[in-house]
This record gives structure tokens, sequence and C-alpha cells, in this order.
């Protein structure tokens, strides 16, 4: 009540001052008479004005006597003297005029500062990404929101990964009914993390588990969280839950998680301070503030799991990981099956040689191979996709784009003819070895004059030592093959000797295949899902002496030349069959699986070791 009163006795005494003011300028504005410059003149040489001020305009002063109004002092506005003097001659009555600059004045001031103010709004709405609102909305959420009806994706469209989808099951049906899920004291997980290879469908595992539960889902990338403003992420962060928990039950899924949550550090250069570290920290309270029977649940991906924090990853926040791996033979079956019936397919289109002729391929591999097999059937004008456009495809994916303008020289075209056939033939003589599907001496790709390409049986988990042995003289047999028939060695074995070093490594350090060095793991298994981390430029981590070093040098050297020396064997023991086969690959460019066998079978060969059938 007393505030009340205090506001309106103030409401009072400002209106009484502004009152007065208003009363003393009218009062002033008519004790000042405002004349012509002609009277003025007239004044003045009648002796009436007392005082005189001037000024760059006007003229300003007093009468000795009051006017008959009543009006003492007066203002008039200047006029040039050599006008004045001209007038006077004349009788007319005349005055200045001020023009008034009161408009030019405003605008010389308001235009500029309008101006800076909307170049400087604009830079700023492009610095802080088109958050929508300016600086008011800078620390909000960009997370995209569907609703249900959003939500298209559901188990049907994910295959490959049978044992993912059971996993999530769970969490579908705790989020259709939250109450009744926890009947027995059980509670939900409050996270759960997806973890696997790049491609093998994380991210559309994630909208079909939003799909089936028919729930909100809030989808943001980890990068998305940080931003070039301090505190910007935390601040997103809080944003990103509280509306989350607003429309629960919801499903937050928190894309690339490794962009934010990377492990702390703890050196000198790793202080508390950095934005990254304060986003983790806001996102760590989050997930032990939020109660799994409010119905909402966490859901995050990631194909770098071993960079991430611990604290992120311990019981209580992310309780579950579930692996989305490399689908096996029968998965890639079931995603050609989901991808192909966007396709016009021929009769003689097979889904299980195609997965057959693809270990190790993602989802994202095999629906880009759909893809370029459905573009090359469409260049060829056919009227439906064929088996031929699917084994192109893969010849395209694996080895590269053929090119056939690259021109080689007679010389050259042997010595590739040679190798390639080298690589087929010690592959055919070895028992165990996936069978010869074509060869070729057409260049493709980067570098490769010549490729030979092998289908494998079945999809393979384990290896002996005799079939890596194996695999290594396959991968020596081109080089073989040049230095049997022409004496010397070339470059095109560059790429085969970096992969028979490597298994020959792996072999003495990691699988303990090493007669000298024994049972021993002497380098760590390499645990990243994005490939060799040698690529990356880290080098394997190992603790031993230098003596061993020397040793594992000498035990990767013996298992090269073993190999080689094996392959060289096989070679001299069918000379004739791979002169024969380099010629026929001279002459045809490309050579198929079943007409290698056809040659093989009508060779009359003195090998010791029985030929494959």
């Amino acid at each position: 009540m007393k505030e009340q009163a205090q506001f309106h006795v103030s409401y009072w005494f400002i209106a009484v001052l502004a009152f007065l003011g208003i009363q003393y300028l009218l009062t002033a504005q008519q004790e000042v008479a405002t004349i012509p410059y002609s009277e003025f003149e007239q004044h003045l040489k009648d002796g009436r004005i007392d005082e005189l001020a001037i000024t760059e305009r006007r003229i300003e002063g007093t009468f000795k006597e009051p006017l008959p109004s009543g009006q003492r002092r007066f203002v008039s506005n200047r006029v040039e003297p050599q006008l004045a003097e001209h007038l006077q001659q004349y009788p007319v009555r005349y005055t200045g005029r001020v023009e008034s600059t009161l408009v030019r004045d405003l605008l010389s001031w308001v235009v500029p500062a309008a101006l800076f103010f909307g170049i400087w709004l604009f830079l700023l709405r492009r610095m802080s990404g088109g958050l929508g609102g300016g600086m008011m909305q800078i620390g909000k959420s960009k997370a995209r929101v569907y609703v249900e009806t959003d939500m298209k994706v559901s188990f049907a469209d994910v295959a490959g990964v049978d044992e993912a989808k059971d996993e999530l099951k769970e969490i579908i049906e705790f989020l259709r009914d939250p109450q009744a899920y926890g009947r027995l004291g059980g509670r939900m997980p409050k996270g759960v993390l997806l973890v696997g290879p790049p491609g093998t469908g994380k991210t559309l595992l994630a909208r079909a588990v939003a799909g089936e539960a028919k729930v909100p889902f809030f989808s943001i990338s980890g990068s998305e969280f940080v931003e070039m403003f301090v505190g910007v992420g935390a601040a997103r962060v809080r944003d990103l839950f509280e509306q989350a928990r607003a429309q629960a039950p919801a499903i937050i899924f928190i894309d690339e998680l490794d962009a934010l949550g990377r492990a702390r550090g703890a050196g000198p250069l790793s202080g508390g301070h950095d934005e990254k570290e304060q986003t983790l920290n806001q996102l760590l309270v989050e997930m032990d503030g939020f109660d799994t029977s409010s119905g909402l649940v966490l859901l995050a991906a990631t194909n770098r799991p071993e960079i991430l924090d611990p604290a992120l990853l311990r019981a209580g926040r992310f309780d579950r990981q579930v692996l989305v791996d490399r689908p096996d033979k029968v998965g890639r079956v079931q995603i050609l099956n989901v991808h192909l019936k966007k396709a016009r397919l021929d009769a003689d289109v097979d889904p299980q040689a195609i997965a057959a002729l693809t270990p190790g391929f993602t989802g994202a591999d095999l629906a880009n191979l759909v893809n370029e097999a459905t573009l090359l059937a469409t260049r060829r004008h056919a009227e439906a996709v064929g088996m031929e456009d699917f084994t192109a495809a893969i010849e395209r994916i694996v080895a590269g784009l053929e090119k056939r303008n690259r021109l080689l020289n007679p010389r050259e075209r042997e010595i590739v003819a040679y190798h390639e056939m080298g690589h087929a033939l010690v592959a055919m003589a070895l028992p165990g070895v996936d069978p010869v599907h074509k060869v070729s001496i057409i260049p493709r790709g980067m570098g490769a004059l010549g490729y030979t390409i092998q289908r494998p049986i079945e999809d393979r988990f384990l290896m002996t030592r005799e079939e890596l042995e194996n695999k290594m003289a396959v991968l020596l047999g081109g080089r073989a093959a040049e230095w049997l028939v022409f004496a010397h060695l070339s470059t095109g074995a560059a790429d085969d000797l970096a992969k028979v070093t490597d298994i020959a490594r792996a072999m003495v350090t990691r699988y303990g295949m090493s007669r000298r060095l024994g049972h021993m793991a002497l380098e760590r298994e390499p645990n990243s899902f994005l490939g060799n981390e040698a690529m990356l430029g880290l080098k394997p981590q190992h603790d031993y002496s230098e003596s061993t070093a020397t040793a594992i040098d000498e035990e990767v050297q013996e298992l090269v030349q073993s190999a080689f020396q094996r392959s060289l064997a096989l070679l001299e023991a069918r000379r004739e069959l791979l002169e024969r086969s380099a010629s026929r690959l001279l002459q045809q460019e490309t050579l198929e699986g079943e007409e290698l066998l056809s040659l093989s079978a009508a060779s009359v060969s003195a090998s010791a070791e029985p030929m494959r059938p």
C-alpha cells in the first residue's frame, strides 16, 4: 500500500512540474514580440531601442518604452545589409525567415544509427547460425522434433540386426506403458548406447524405435551442442531435457555422441573451463536428474566408443550398450530384400548370390550397391535390373571404375597378365582358399592395372595358421609369376607386399603363431570401428625390448619369404598352364571363373599337389 501511495505522489509531483514548465514557456513567449526586420530598422532610426543582442540569424533586444501591447522585449530575423538597403527604397514590409533544419538534423543522426544497428543485427544472426530468435534464442535446443505422425519408420524397415532389435523391443514396451512395466520393482535403463561401424543402421534403428513406440522423437547431433559462445552447449542440454520432459513419454536421440562425450583429460591443457567439458558435465547432471518412470529414454549412437568419457558409460547413465555390427550373410540377404523391393528386377537376380559376393558390406553399402546396379541397368537401357548389373556394381565398388582409356604398352600388359594369372593359379592350387571369380587386366581405380576377384563361400570369423599362410601365398603369387617368367621384379606388387607384411606381423605379434616367440600377444588389438589405426597415424602400442623387436622382424621376414618360395614352387609346376592362361587373358582381357576351370581341366599338370576341381 505504501509503495502505491508513493507512486501516486511521485506522479502528481512530475505532473505539477511539467505544468509549471509549460506555463513558463508560454508566458515567456508572450512577453517577447516578434517583429519584422523593416520595423526593427524603423525603431532603430527612431531611437526606441535600448539594447541589442545579435546572433548569426536573429536580433534580440529591448525597447526603451514598451509597445502598446505591453511587450518590452523583441526578436527579429536578420536580413542581408545590401538587400535591406535596397528594400528601404520601397514602401514594403519585409522580414527574414530562418529555414527549419530539424528534419535534416534528425535524419543525419537517425539514418546512420539505424543502418549500423541493422548491420549489427544481421551479423549477429549469421554468427548465431540462424537460431530463429536472435540473441534471446541462442541457448535454445536445435533438436528436430518428430511427433508420432511424422515417424514413418518401423522395425519392418530395419533388417540384418535382429539381436539389436530384440534389445530395443523392451524399451518400446516401456514407453507404451511405463507404469505397468515397473510392477515388479525394476526400472528401465536411463540410456541405451548404440555402437558399431559406420553405415550399420544405428540412426535408422533409433528412428524405428520411436516409430514403433508412437512417442515424440527428439533428434540432435552431438556437434550441435557446441557453439562459439561459452555456456551455450550447457544451456541447450538443459533446454532439450526440459522440452522432452514436457512431452514425456518421449525419446531423446543424440547422434555422433563422441563429438560431445569425448573423455576429459587431466593434463595442464585440459582445464575444466572448456566449452565441451561444460556441455558434457551438464549432460551427466541431466542424466542423473530425470526419473525413468516419467517415460523419458535417452538413445545415443557412436562409432568411437573407445574415446567416450567413463563417467558417461557407468551404470545409471548409459546402462545398456547395444552392438550394431556388420551383418552376416543371412543379415545381408534380409537387407537386400528390403532394398530390392524398390527396384524392377530380372528373373535371374538372386539375393543369396549377391550376399555371398559382398562379405563385410554394411547396410549403407548394400543400399548403395542396389542403387549402383539400378543406374547401370538404366545406362544400358534395360527393362529390368539383371544379375550382370549387380556383378558390375560390386566390381565397381570393390575394385574401382574401369579405365579403358588408360593405354598400357605391350610389355606392361604382358607383365600385368602374368601377375594376375599368378594370383589366380596359386589360389586354384591351394586347398581352403576362396574360389576365383574373375581375372582382368583392365585398369581400375587409382592405381590398379589389373585385378583378381575371389568369391568367399561363407562368412569366416576365425582363421587358422594354415589358412593365413595360404592367403599370403595367393597375395605373393603375382610377384612369383613375374620372377618366374621375366626374372625381374616390378612395382605392381606394392599393395600385395603391404598386405602380406601386415598378415605376417599380425601372426607374430597378435595371434601368437610364431614358433620362436611362442604364445604371446606383443601388440594390442585395434579397438576402433573406424578401421586401421595405422591409417590414422596411430602406432600400435607395444611393450617389448629391442631384442624382441629384432626377433619379430626376423620372424616376419621368414614367413613372407616362405610364402614367396611356396608360390614360386606352385607356379613352376604349372608353368605350361600359366603361359596358356596368360595368353588367353591378353586376348580377352577378362576371364571368368568357369573359363579358368576349363583351362585347368584341359591342362596336363605334373603338380605334386592336387588341383582344386
